[in-house]
This record gives structure tokens, sequence and C-alpha cells, in this order.
């Protein structure tokens, strides 16, 4: 009897030793008491590296730099960046055009600087985002020169490579989204290849088995280094109709670039994108990693696809139909909200990033726009979903595009210049200080520091009780801090007012009211409270003068309240 208790005894044992071994291979998915993943209630920071901090004072910022403002991001309330490509790069579109997707350019800093911004983001619970290019490569990346090289190379079918129709002419009448033909034609195999944005960010074919397992790989690579994501560029360009068949000229005319009005019909948002995606996430499913999507989509259904079934796709896609309401409107603002909050998904919000116009100057009136930074934080900072911040909105720094052709540097403001600028105007470098530079570098920074920066920057906004960045603190801790931010629900009320957007947010019985005025006079609003169990509103955060008496909330113009509310 003995021996047999033994040996129970010793398989027991055994069972709980490869258990505890499974478990510790396995991630553990940090869920909070409401079942929620650590991304839903995290706030996002995008950092355009370039622009952020240069640590070597070479003009251009750099890993060394990021980690120099951990704190800073810390204190500010941000609990994950992204980072904009940071990899080796020829930079002919300032990084997304890879040419080795496992290394850190450097320009930026070394894989060792990278490891020192990991291990010190962790320490300060701040997750790192990774921007991942998989549309295309560079042409300089080792696969494409292999590819290149002969019509039998091993990387041949790793891209896109057909005969033309003819003698001078491509395989079809696709145009690329930076201007020109999409096909190049290369003289030594004879052959094109496509790109859908330039000719040095040659397309990679998703067809083939072997370039799925490739990227899949870069994937894990970075995860085991302490990434915590990616956010995916370009995903509705993976792939393109194998056939060819010519996209439809949708009107008369030529755009910015001189290339005719196509609708991207055969060659953008083909259904095989969602197998990629749902690939992509099962990947980052078992390293506990979130994948933020850049989905550009007509509407919430088309948006609601990129969750997948049962949210077996993108967990964040990014709601770029918010950005285009360019105008302050309640009624419009409603509509999209709502919208969102009806999609099978967690909502993702963003008002601001890299390729588009800063919010300050969209939504800014020239006068008031201060007030209105205040007024688009406050909104998009309290609904239910998962915010993305743009380096820099939390200081109101404004888009100061160039003057001349001949101080663009993004090509696509060179090749369209005067209709298309470019995006220089909204990658300037961030505003820390009053001093030299804006205290982003002292060398001479690769594109000019706005003047702005001599009343909107860090340093002084932080002394200044009323400044745009104080009120982003405020809301952010009150966002991080209070149940009914955080995991309550969406109620919009008083749905007929023309100047004020309000709504609700609720958690069991702590609830939160966000009174948004977005005219230029004074409002008054008595809250619809009685068919949502509350009576009146206690002020939280507001700017100015407004305020709430009882259930009525006065506003300033351009005014914000944010009230606690009581039974």
């Amino acid at each position: 009897m003995k021996n047999v208790i033994s040996r129970i005894a010793k398989f027991l044992f055994c069972v709980c030793i490869l258990a505890l071994t499974a478990a510790a291979q396995t991630p553990a998915h940090a869920v909070d008491a409401e079942g929620h993943q650590w991304w839903q209630n995290a706030v996002f920071y995008e950092i355009y590296p370039r622009s952020f901090a240069d640590s070597n004072n070479d003009g251009v910022g750099d890993l060394k730099g990021i980690t120099s403002k951990l704190d800073y991001l810390k204190d500010l309330g941000v609990d994950a960046i992204w980072i904009s490509p940071c990899f080796p790069s020829p930079q002919v579109d300032f990084g997304y055009d890879v040419s080795d997707y496992e290394n850190i350019d450097p320009m930026y800093g070394t894989l060792a600087d990278f490891d020192v911004l990991a291990s010190e983001a962790k320490k300060r619970g701040i997750h790192i985002i990774l921007d991942f290019v998989v549309n295309h490569s560079s042409d300089q990346h080792p696969w494409f020169l292999d590819s290149k090289s002969s019509r039998t190379s091993a990387h041949r079918d790793w891209y896109i490579w057909r005969d033309g129709k003819g003698p001078g002419e491509p395989p079809n009448n696709w145009v690329s989204g930076f201007g020109g033909s999409a096909w190049k034609f290369d003289p030594a195999t004879n052959q094109y290849y496509y790109h859908y944005f330039y000719a040095e960010q040659p397309d990679l074919n998703w067809r083939n088995p072997a370039v799925k397992d490739a990227m899949f790989d870069v994937t894990r690579w970075w995860y085991k280094r302490g990434v915590a994501g990616f956010r995916l560029d370009a995903v509705d360009t993976l792939f393109e109709d194998p056939n060819l068949q010519d996209n439809p000229i949708t009107r008369p005319g030529q755009n910015a670039f001189g290339d005719p009005f196509e609708k991207n019909k055969y060659n953008t948002k083909l259904p095989e994108v969602h197998d990629i995606l749902r690939g992509l996430r099962k990947v980052a499913d078992e390293h506990d990693a979130v994948l933020v999507g850049e989905t550009w989509t007509a509407d919430v259904a088309e948006l609601n696809q990129y969750y997948g079934e049962g949210n077996n796709e993108l967990q964040l896609p990014m709601d770029f139909l918010f950005t285009m309401v360019n105008k302050l409107s309640p009624a419009e603002f409603r509509k999209q909200i709502a919208a969102v909050n009806a999609a099978s998904g967690w909502p993702t919000f963003v008002i601001s990033n890299h390729d588009i116009v800063r919010s300050y100057d969209r939504y800014g009136d020239g006068q008031h726009n201060d007030q209105i930074a205040k007024l688009m934080a406050a909104l998009y900072l309290t609904l239910r979903g998962t915010p993305i911040m743009y380096y820099g909105e939390e200081i109101g720094m404004k888009t100061t595009p160039p003057t001349s052709k001949e101080d663009v540097r993004d090509p696509i403001g060179r090749t369209g210049w005067p209709k298309e600028k470019g995006r220089d105007g909204e990658r300037t470098p961030m505003q820390w200080d009053s001093g030299e530079n804006a205290g982003f570098s002292k060398g001479t920074p690769w594109l000019p520091v706005p003047p702005t920066f001599k009343t909107h920057n860090v340093a002084d906004e932080s002394k200044d009780p009323d400044s745009v960045l104080v009120f982003y603190k405020n809301v952010l801790k009150l966002r991080h801090t209070n149940p009914a931010l955080t995991d309550g629900s969406y109620t919009a009320i008083n749905e007929s007012d023309a100047n004020v957007l309000s709504y609700l947010r609720v958690y069991k019985d702590h609830g939160v009211v966000v009174a948004l005025n977005m005219s230029d006079a004074p409002q008054k609003v008595t809250l619809e409270l009685k068919g949502n169990g509350f009576a009146a509103a206690k002020s939280l955060l507001a700017t100015g003068k407004s305020g709430a008496s009882g259930g009525e909330i006065s506003l300033e113009p351009f005014g914000v309240f944010i009230g606690e509310l009581t039974k």
C-alpha cells in the first residue's frame, strides 16, 4: 500500500510541476474586475520618434530621447506608447520603407537602447507598441534585392512581378497613393513590380505562404523583446486582385498629383486581408498583445468587419470617421459616437496623428483655440473606449506647414506642391520649453520648430493651472480614477441641443455627466436626468466659469463641465 501511495504522490507531484510549467509558458491575460483587457482602459500616445526628443543633438529624435521623457509621459497619464517606425530604413518615407524588420535604425540608436527603453517603460507601467509596416518593404531590403536579381531568384515571388500590357505599358491602370503609376519597370528582368506607395516601397506578396510566415515571425521576435503589440500600417492594401483588373475611373479631371480619380476597387480591402488579421491576432493572443489597425472605412459597418467574427481580428481598429467630423457639431459627434458604440468591438478614438492636420487647427477658430483644445480633450478622453493621443496634442501644438517647396521634407509635398504640401506641418519637433529649439535639440532640428513654442511648451504650461497641458493631466487623472469613466456605459442625453453635446457615463451607483459647449456663446443646459436615476451634478472638472446648480449647467463659450451625479 505504501508503494502505491508513494507512486500516486509522485504522479500528482509531476502533474503539478507540468501544470505550473505550462502556466509559466502561457502569458497571463490580465483582466480587471469587469473582465477588461489591459488595453481597454489604457491611454495610448503616438510618438513620432524623429520629432520627440533628441539625446545626441544631431537634430533627429531618438530612443534615448524617448526614454528620458518616460517620467513626463507617466505623469501625464499615458499607459502605452506607439512608436512610429524606428527600424533600419533608407528614409524615403521616414521609416515606412523598412530594410530590416528586426533591428533599430542607427539614427534612432541600437537594439540595446531599445532594450533599455522597454525595461524603463515597464518599470513605469507603460507598454510599448511598435508600428509594423505590413504591406511593403523598402526596395533596399535583402528580400527585394534578391527578388529583383533574376526571375528565378529565391525571393522573386515575395513581391508582385508582372509583364506589361505591351512595350512601355504597365500591367494595368492602377495609380500609386503617392502619385504616378503603381508599377515600376525593371529593365534587368524585363518585368514590372507593384508598389501601392512609392516605387521604393514594393508591395509584399501576401499570397505567398513564405511571406506570411516571415512576417508573423517578425512579430514573435519583438514580442519576446518586450513589445506589447503593434499598430498595423496600411492594412487595407495587403492584397490585390490576381487578375489585375483595371480600377474604375470615378470622375473626370485629375487629382493633386495629376493622376485620374480612381476607385481602388481591385487593390484595396480584398477579403483575404481578414485571413491575415486573424492569423496576426492569434499570434498576438499568445503574448497578451494588442493590435491597433490603420483602418480607413466608409462607415461603421465596414469598420465592424475589422473586429472580426467573435472579435478575432483587430482589438483596436482606429475610427477615422471620428477625425472626419471636422467641425464642432454636437449632432455629428452624437451620430458618430452612437454608431461606434453599436459596433461589435471596443471603440478606439483618435483626433490626430502623423498623417492628419493637427486637431488644434482643424477645430480651432483662431481666437479660442486653447479652449477648444480642452473641449476636444474632454470629449475623446471621457468616452467609452480607448483613446490614442498624438504627441504635442496635450500642449496645443499647431500644424506648421512649409511655406516653399524648397523647405518640404515629405516626398508627398515635393510631388504634389503646391496643391499638396505634405505632412511636415504635423510632424514638427515636440515643444519642451521656451529655450533653444524648444528644448528638442541643441543641434539643428530636422524640421523647423514652430514659433508658437514660446507660448505652448511643456515647461511653461506645467506651471499654468489654466493651460491645455494641465487640463489634459486633470482629465486623464479623472479618467483613470473614476469608475464611471473607466468601466461605465455611455448614454447620450439632451439630444436635441444644437450647441451642447452631453452624455452620461454610468457604472453601478457611480455616474458622471459630461457637457461640452461647442458654440462661441454661453449656454445653459437643463440635464435630462430623471429617467437615468440621478437628480443633480457636482463639479469634478470644469473650464472657466462653467458650473452646475442642481440639474442645470452653465457653460461659458466652448466650456467644459464634467460632474459627478447624485441621486
